[in-house]
């Protein structure tokens, strides 16, 4: 600590930012005054200044609405444009990459893939609690994007040096040689850097940018926020445009290394977008680790277990503006889960300052876990749309690759027709926000259209739909194969409807989801909310490779193919799998319907301090400029 605070007095040069500065501009105040930003007199002068107006920063005049709005938002927007088509890069012919190049099966492929994208996801629950709980959001992105430039760096100079021989193999036509022990082994380590560095970031760098507006001080800025996020799934579906039409392309006919330095280079200039935009964001403190916080109200119930329930006006809450939990509005009590309530029943034991927060906790606080406990059914409902989700990165590109893919002369990789997805999700944006927006508001009286838990049941549906969709595309390949050869005659433009409905599925629940989870959280876990949504990814990948292998090991008994055979998918029924599928996200969508209409929305206490107020010399949260 000491050293950092000695080096922020010296001349900070590019070379000291990363390692140097980020740390020190995210860090935990010391509980001692004198060590909040270092023993130089000029740092001490500069602190106490922004303590007592918040505007001057090291002797520059500015004020705190300069910070952040739509300058810093589009920022993140190219930066998540930029990270999303590097990460597309190494995704989008990821199960190509593992029959061509490894040599591995159809199933074992899909397998691998599902895992892969599943861990993808699963990263940003990492990246999530370190934003909320140590780093904050800035530091967070920064960190988890030089994992993902470390790890395509390793991608690309493993499959330039020890993969991909002989030049220019894995396009359909030239084999490639078998893959040495070692070259597998650094292959996956640089694609799960991969993993991690896109799914720490992702989440975080949403809610960072949620951030940037303050609906507290700024009315305009809720509307402002709503749209973010929706420009937010847009400029991912930019990003991955130019991944699914142009890498493809190149990785399909054999140039995989090409593909994975192109991928290298849009991850380093994200990396350099978001640090040159530093000087103009609006940072918000760590809340500290929420996880004892909750762990706390379960442990203070069941220990006050036996009390009578108290009024919810008599429950403990600290008093004043400022909640327990620093930076963090209060949230107002409500009568769910009443049994928690418990844990804030002040006796005579629990004496005020002495007690333990294991033994007696504040409403905001049980209401904190109480909104976690809400959320848990709302997301696992989305799990089964997940698993029909990536089915188009696995299922949809092996069911392609064995259609016909010539126009005129041009070959047309099945990878790429996942751009039909891409602009789905970009029509059915703009369509969503200039027509379904004004038209629902309308009829319904929501400025916002539909609600997020109305879209995001509108998302299954539409998903069940592509499920159908490709079902049916299936049976009709199948009619047309041709004898001799594991291919059909029919022409991969069939695949067109189901790729559009997956595309128009994501506008109404990611979308939806992102908005859902981000408002829904607590001030104090607000990366959390964000990284459910891609959490739910990650729990459709896995349960998608558990329903392949179940299906596998029931429809291959007696020396059956199965429903999706590992050599030639003629031979299978991957029109029965989609059908499941679709079955199941029916199934799904009663119970959400139930879910739903039992949700009860979170409600913050707007009289008390908001994460983007000024906080006295005592507190955490100060936003800092550095440069």
């Amino acid at each position: 600590m000491d050293s950092l605070n000695r080096t922020i007095s010296q001349k900070v040069n590019l070379g000291y930012f990363i390692f140097i500065i980020f740390p020190v501009m995210l860090e935990d105040q010391a509980s001692n005054e004198n060590h909040v930003f270092g023993e130089s007199a000029v740092v001490q002068n500069c602190a106490n200044n922004i303590l007592k107006s918040n505007l001057k920063f090291c002797g520059a005049l500015t004020k705190r609405k300069g910070l952040g709005g739509w300058t810093s938002a589009f920022i993140l927007l190219g930066n998540q444009g930029l990270a999303t088509l590097a990460f597309f890069g190494v995704s989008v012919n990821m199960v190509l990459f593992l029959t061509r190049v490894l040599g591995q099966d159809n199933a074992s492929a899909a397998n691998s893939v599902s895992k892969w994208t599943g861990t993808v996801y699963l990263c940003s629950l990492v990246g999530a609690f370190l934003s909320d709980s140590y780093w904050g959001r800035y530091l967070t992105c920064a960190i988890f994007q030089l994992i993902l430039v470390l790890g395509l760096v390793i991608l690309s100079l493993a499959s330039w040096l020890l993969l991909i021989k002989p030049a220019g193999c894995g396009d359909e036509k030239q084999t490639c040689n078998l893959t040495s022990p070692i070259g597998n082994a650094i292959f996956y380590m640089a694609i799960y850097l991969v993993a991690l560095g896109y799914g720490g970031h992702q989440p975080t760098l949403a809610t960072f940018g949620s951030d940037q507006f303050d609906e507290t001080t700024n009315p305009k800025d809720k509307s402002s926020k709503v749209a973010f996020f929706c420009y937010f799934y847009f400029a991912l579906n930019v990003g991955s445009l130019f991944s699914n039409t142009i890498l493809v392309y190149y990785e399909d006919n054999g140039q995989w290394t090409l593909g994975f330095w192109v991928s290298t280079a849009a991850a380093v200039v994200a990396l350099l977008s978001f640090l040159l935009g530093s000087s103009g964001y609006r940072f918000v403190k760590p809340f500290g680790n929420p996880l004892p916080r909750v762990a706390q109200v379960f442990v203070a119930a069941a220990r006050k277990w036996k009390l009578t329930l108290a009024d919810g006006d008599s429950l403990y809450e600290v008093q004043g503006s400022q909640s327990a939990i620093k930076g963090s509005r209060k949230i107002l009590h409500t009568e769910e889960f009443g049994f928690l309530d418990k844990a804030a029943i002040l006796t005579e034991e629990d004496g005020f300052g002495k007690t333990s927060a294991w033994n007696l906790c504040t409403i905001t606080q049980v209401e904190e876990a109480k909104c976690i406990i809400r959320m848990l059914p709302i997301w696992l409902c989305t799990i089964i749309y997940s698993v029909a989700f990536t089915q188009m990165a696995s299922l949809f590109v092996e069911q392609g690759t064995v259609m016909e893919k010539n126009l005129g002369k041009f070959h047309l990789p099945a990878a790429s027709m996942s751009a039909f997805d891409i602009l789905s999700v970009l029509i059915c944006t703009g369509i969503y926000q200039q027509i379904l927006v004004p038209l629902a508001g309308k009829l319904s009286g929501n400025p916002k259209g539909l609600t997020e838990l109305q879209r995001m049941g509108a998302g299954i549906i539409i998903g069940m739909l592509a499920m159908i969709a490709a079902g049916l595309t299936e049976i009709e390949r199948l009619k047309r194969v041709i004898p001799g050869k594991h291919s059909s005659s029919l022409s991969i433009f069939w695949q067109v409807p189901q790729y559009v409905l997956v595309g128009a599925s994501e506008v109404f629940m990611y979308v939806g989801q992102l908005e859902f989870f981000n408002s829904q959280a607590p001030d104090g876990i607000k990366s959390f909310g964000s990284s459910l949504c891609m959490a739910s990814i990650s729990a459709g990948n896995f349960v998608s490779s558990l329903l392949v292998n179940m299906v596998m090991q029931i429809t291959t008994k007696g020396n059956k193919p199965g429903w999706i055979p590992a050599e030639d998918l003629n031979d299978g029924h991957l029109d029965k799998f989609y059908f499941l599928i679709a079955a199941l996200s029916a199934v799904d969508f009663v119970i959400y319907v139930f879910c739903a209409k039992w949700y009860k929305c979170v409600n913050a206490d707007e009289d008390t301090i908001p994460p983007f107020a000024p906080y006295n010399n005592d507190q955490e949260g100060i936003s800092r400029k550095l440069l």
